[in-house]
């Protein structure tokens, strides 16, 4: 049976750290993947992160403080969805605009 890990209610999330834990971009890149797919629950191993396991949970944790994914704890596992609907309702327009943002971003041109 799968558990839920605590997480902030809608009303107790903050901007400031919903901001912090998306500036990190092992941390925007699971959110990015989520979003894709927003319905899709996801294990922690899905990501390709170029991180050892201890930091990679770290990185999950400091999403899950900060209201952005759901995890679920099931036995020797844990998965990850997004809370897109909680972010929604906290902050209209945020992820969307940081997603999109993200999405049309190119690498810049070098100057001659």
């Amino acid at each position: 049976m799968a558990e839920f890990l605590p997480e902030p209610r809608p009303d107790e999330m903050d901007l400031l750290t919903v901001l912090f834990a998306l500036a990190d971009p092992h941390r925007f890149h699971i959110a990015l993947a989520l979003a894709r797919s927003p319905d899709a629950v996801l294990p922690c191993t899905a990501f390709d992160l170029p991180v050892t396991k201890a930091t990679r949970t770290y990185h999950f944790r400091i999403l899950r403080e900060a209201g952005i994914i759901r995890q679920y704890d099931h036995g020797n596992g844990r998965s990850n969805q997004l809370r897109l609907a909680d972010l929604r309702q906290r902050f209209p327009g945020l992820l969307t605009t940081l997603l999109a943002e993200q999405l049309t971003l190119k690498p810049a041109s070098p100057r001659k």
